[in-house]
C-alpha cells in the first residue's frame, strides 16, 4: 500500500512543487511563529495541563497509548473494535464512541489507523471526525503512514478552524512501539512540533522534517530504502542457505523491517521518478498479493524469492 501512495505523492509533488516544497524552512518557521495561536513556547505540555486523545489501538497504537498512560496523561481513546481497547481501559483510559467525541475531551488528538481512507474518515468526516470536535487551539497528530497530500489537506482544514496538525508517521514496527524507540518523522509548523516534544519523547525520537506533508515524504523515502535493501537482504539469505551457512548465525547480525510498498511506488510515479530497486520490490510485492500474502509486511518478500528459487528458508 505505501508503494502506491509514494508513487501518487511523487506525481502530485512534481506538479505542485511550489505549494509543497518551495518555502524555505526558516521562512516557514518564522511565519508560523508569528501567526500561530496554539504553539506558544512558554507553555510546556505535561500531564497536568494537557488532555490527550488517541484514535486507533491496534498493535502499534496499544503500546504507544500505554506509554502515555504510564507517564500520567489523561487519555481518551476510540477504536473500531472496543474489546481490543480493553487493556487500555483497564489501565485507566476513557472510552469515547466516535473520533469527534475523543477530540471534544482532548487538547491533542493522535491517530494511527490503517489506510489514508481511514485517516480521512476519522479526522475529516464532517459529522464524526476528530476535527469537528476539536476546540480552537487543539492539535491533530496523525502517525499513520499516509499520503503527503492528505497531510497538507488536514493541515489546511485544521488551520481554517484555528487548530493545528502534524503528520508524524513512525518507523520501528511493533518492537519500536513496545520499547518506546520509534523514529518519528514530523511535518508541520515547527513550534507545534517542538511543543509536542515531551509527548513524542515517550514514544521514541522525533525528527522534524519540515512543513506539512514533509513527515510523510520522509517516511516514504525511508520505505524506499527499506524496500530495496530488503530485496538484497533476502537474496543474501537465499545465498547463505545455498552455501550451507547456519542461517541463525547469519541472522544474528541482521534486522528486518515492516513497510508498505504500494504507497512508496505510487508517490514515485507521481513525481515521475524511476527507481529500479523499488520497482523490483513492487513487482515482488504484487506476486505476494497474487498469493494472498499482501498483508504480511515487507519482510514477506522472502516468500516471493523462495518461490522463484524453489527453496524454503523456514525449513533451513
Amino acid at each position: 500500500m505505501w508503494l502506491s501512495l509514494l508513487l501518487r505523492s511523487l506525481r502530485h509533488s512534481h506538479s505542485h512543487s511550489h505549494s509543497l516544497i518551495s518555502v524555505p524552512p526558516t521562512a516557514h518557521l518564522r511565519r508560523s511563529m508569528a501567526t500561530s495561536t496554539v504553539t506558544s513556547a512558554a507553555e510546556t505540555i505535561s500531564p497536568s495541563n494537557t488532555r490527550l486523545g488517541w484514535i486507533g489501538t491496534g498493535v502499534m497504537g496499544r503500546s504507544m497509548c500505554a506509554h502515555l498512560i504510564n507517564a500520567g496523561y489523561a487519555l481518551t481513546i476510540f477504536t473500531r473494535t472496543q474489546p481490543k481497547a480493553q487493556p487500555l481501559l483497564d489501565m485507566g483510559a476513557q472510552w469515547a464512541p466516535t473520533p469527534m467525541a475523543v477530540a471534544a475531551q482532548s487538547d491533542v488528538v493522535f491517530s494511527i489507523v490503517g489506510y489514508p481512507s481511514d485517516v480521512r474518515h476519522v479526522l475529516l468526516h464532517p459529522s464524526s471526525g476528530a476535527l469537528s470536535g476539536l476546540r480552537p487551539g487543539g492539535v491533530l497528530v496523525d502517525m499513520t503512514t499516509s499520503e503527503p497530500s492528505l497531510a497538507v489537506e488536514i493541515h489546511s482544514a485544521a488551520a481554517a478552524l484555528s487548530c493545528s496538525s502534524v503528520d508524524a508517521p513512525v518507523s520501528g514496527g511493533d518492537r519500536g512501539a513496545k520499547n518506546a524507540s520509534l523514529s518519528i518523522f514530523a511535518g508541520g509548523d515547527g513550534p507545534t512540533v517542538r511543543r509536542l516534544a515531551p509527548v513524542f519523547s515517550l514514544l521514541g525520537r522525533v525528527n522534524y522534517m519540515g512543513g506539512p506533508g514533509k513527515g510523510q515524504f520522509a517516511k516514504l523515502a525511508n520505505q524506499i530504502t527499506i524496500a530495496s535493501t530488503m530485496v538484497g537482504l533476502i537474496e543474501g539469505l537465499i545465498y547463505a542457505h545455498k552455501a550451507g551457512l547456519d542461517l541463525s548465525l547469519y541472522l544474528d547480525a541482521i534486522s528486518t523491517w515492516r513497510g508498505r510498498i504500494e504507497i512508496a511506488g505510487s508517490e514515485c510515479e507521481n513525481m515521475g521518478l524511476a527507481l529500479p530497486g523499488l520497482a523490483l520490490a513492487q513487482q515482488l510485492y504484487l506476486s505476494l498479493k497474487a498469493h494472498g500474502e499482501g498483508d504480511l509486511g515487507t519482510q514477506a518478500l522472502i516468500l516471493a524469492l523462495e518461490r522463484l528459487n524453489n527453496v524454503s528458508l523456514e525449513k533451513a
